[in-house]
């Protein structure tokens, strides 16, 4: 014992340690069965005083992977790429104040982390950043926070659907709170679903089940404090409730996590072990039909350490099992009521008792096989099978096209170049080399596909992928407007739009566009309604076009006519722009004032006829425009 707490004061003031195979059920100081420590580092280190949630990272670009630990003062990132050395980067702290709780999910390159803490919300972080950090451990701070939630207890992300779902919040009865993320630097609330109650944790899937009433469904199953919950929340305006489902010796229903073939739900209870008196219990849903969910079975764990979160992968169940550490059950044959513990890794070797300290969470989806355990009072620990797995998985690639967007820019997937790899654990990951294209990618592209399972074997193929530009020019146009000749005049002269900065277009890879007008700048026109026709071409060929009606009449008489009368504002909206022309007044002084009454500019002792202003520095709103000191117009900045 005392050779024990030795070895851990020592691990609290180190910084890792390097690899340890499990020899003899032990790895070390802690008890193991097929997982080997790969490396370790304390909450000393880590300068944090209590360990939580975790999460993981793998850089499209190189493949290479990342640990997110939370702690109770904020986020740690870990570069793992070299597992028995691992690189300490550097910690996002807490928006707020320390807590218990923190909890981190990834969409794209980006990590969302709320907590508990009074006032935190929700901050994010550009992942990318971890690329080049110099001289590390340094302190990060976030790119974007959202504040339309307050201290939450988790967030749950699917990595198919642009959406965070928070929960065990003051938000809708602390069901899930939905913010779109399509724009990881810019959240927006979309509302949520309180029709549950509260969710302690969650999980959200497009459903591919045997259900086939929700297939391609956003389905959504909340671990809500004595039953769990199953919603469709495709429209995040209407989410419908489809089923809730509780079970025998329900003490709290923590959290959950579907089978890959959505068929079964796996349920972690954190109460059960302590108001009952059994060993670690798993709750087994079957979810045939969402409609009409049942309980199937319990699984049972070899000691009575309290179950906390759980996750599948293949054909294994990884759980954060609290004082018992991670440990692996096999559920191949959880048809026929069958799970056994295959394998474990005990981070908290002080015993295995039904009491809140140890692994709080593991991540088992790297595709290098290496699985983080977060552990309340070890910090972080790096962890692997001791199976030896020598067959290299089998890259298949398939020719693909990619449309560049708006932006003359496009990301692919590498699950769209695989056309077919496999692996015989039957789990690999993919990543794709090149997979970030644009303008200068036009045309056919060799790209790389690596295929690695999970013991690090990999196997490459190539693919051609053909970038291609089919979209026009994205025109600016005004609005129908009219225009008058005077008496002494016998037509209207047409101005010319484009010069005059009215009509613009933009492409995504063209720069310089050439914009013909119909009919022609200097065209006579006599009274009538006109259609003014705007056309271009980009390099690429793609054309594109805008129009607007002209009313032309003629006025055989100003007298008596004013400012408001003869005045045109063109376009309006407009991005760039404004031309402001007056025909029977002169513009004699202009300003330029915010919906908040904020004078913007100001120009006076005028005598135009035309007025332009430049808008383009102004945010998107509405703004007034007095003339004269007399007549105010509103106009659009879009």
């Amino acid at each position: 014992m005392k050779r024990l707490l030795l070895v851990i004061t020592l691990m609290s003031f180190g910084n890792s340690i390097a690899q340890t195979p499990c020899v003899g059920g032990m790895a070390g100081s802690y008890p193991c069965n097929g997982f080997d420590l790969q490396s370790e580092f304390s909450l000393g280190y880590l300068n944090a005083s209590q360990g939580n949630d975790s999460w993981g990272w793998t850089d499209p670009q190189d493949g290479k992977e990342y640990a997110l630990i939370g702690l109770d003062n904020g986020t740690a990132f870990i570069d793992i790429s070299d597992p028995v050395n691992p690189v300490y980067l550097g910690k996002l702290p807490t928006h707020t104040s320390s807590s218990t709780w923190r909890d981190v999910k990834t969409y794209n390159n980006y990590a969302f982390i709320v907590s508990e803490a009074s006032g935190h919300g929700m901050q994010v972080f550009d992942l990318t950043r971890l690329r080049n950090v110099n001289n590390p451990p340094v302190t990060f701070t976030e790119d974007a926070h959202y504040n339309g939630i307050g201290g939450v207890h988790n967030i749950v992300i699917n990595p198919d659907i642009p959406y965070a779902f928070t929960v065990g919040g003051s938000n809708y009865g602390g069901g899930p709170h939905f913010i779109n993320i399509s724009d990881p630097l810019n959240p927006v609330g979309e509302g949520g679903y309180g029709g549950g109650g509260y969710s302690h944790d969650g999980q959200i899937v497009i459903y591919n089940g045997p259900d086939t009433d929700y297939t391609g469904h956003e389905i959504y199953v909340g671990s809500n404090t004595d039953e769990v919950v199953i919603v469709d929340v495709t429209n995040k305006t209407n989410p419908q409730s489809i089923a809730t489902i509780s079970y025998s010796n329900s003490g709290y229903t923590h959290q959950g996590w579907f089978t890959e073939d959505h068929r079964y739900f796996i349920v972690g209870d954190e109460f059960d072990e302590n108001n009952v008196g059994f060993n670690t219990r798993s709750v087994v849903l079957d979810f045939t039909d969402l409609d009409n969910p049942f309980e199937d079975f319990e699984y049972f764990g070899p000691t009575p350490a309290i179950d906390h979160n759980g996750y599948v992968k293949g054909n294994e169940y990884y759980l954060a099992n609290y004082t018992a550490g991670l440990r692996v059950i096999d559920i191949s044959d959880i048809s026929n009521g069958n799970m056994a513990e295959t394998g474990f890794f005990d981070s908290f070797p002080q015993n295995n008792n039904a009491n809140y300290n140890g692994s709080w969470n593991v991540y088992p989806y790297f595709g290098s096989g290496n699985i983080v355990i977060s552990d309340m009072s070890n910090g972080f620990l790096l962890v692997k099978s001791s199976v030896v797995d020598n067959i290299d998985p089998v890259a298949v690639c398939q020719n693909i096209s990619a449309q560049l967007d708006e932006n003359g820019d496009v990301i692919i997937p590498a699950e769209d170049v695989d056309g077919g790899s496999s692996d015989n654990s039957g789990f690999f990951t993919l990543s794709l080399v090149p997979n970030t294209f644009d303008c200068t990618d036009l045309g056919a592209n060799t790209v790389t596909l690596t295929v690695t399972d999970s013991s690090g074997n990999t196997d490459t193929c190539t693919a051609t992928v053909t970038i291609v530009d089919d979209l026009g020019p994205q025109f600016s146009c005004p609005s129908d407007s009219s225009e008058t000749y005077d008496d002494g005049e016998s037509y209207y002269t047409l101005p010319d739009y484009v010069a005059d900065g009215v009509v613009t277009a933009v492409d995504n890879c063209t720069v310089s566009l050439s914009i013909s007008q119909d009919p022609a700048p200097g065209t006579q026109l006599t009274d009538g309604v006109y259609t003014i026709t705007f056309e271009s071409t980009d390099d690429e060929g793609n054309t594109s076009d805008c129009s607007f009606e002209l009313t032309v009449d003629e006025f055989l008489s100003n007298d008596g006519l004013d400012l408001n009368q003869g005045l045109s504002i063109y376009p309006n909206p407009a991005s760039q722009t404004v031309i402001i022309s007056s025909k029977y007044e002169s513009i004699t002084s202009i300003s330029l004032i915010d919906i908040q009454g904020k004078l913007l500019y100001s120009e006076e002792n005028l005598n135009n006829d035309i007025k332009s202003l430049d808008v383009s520095s102004l945010s998107k709103g509405i703004y007034f425009v007095k003339l004269n000191n007399s007549l105010t117009k509103k106009i659009i900045k879009n």
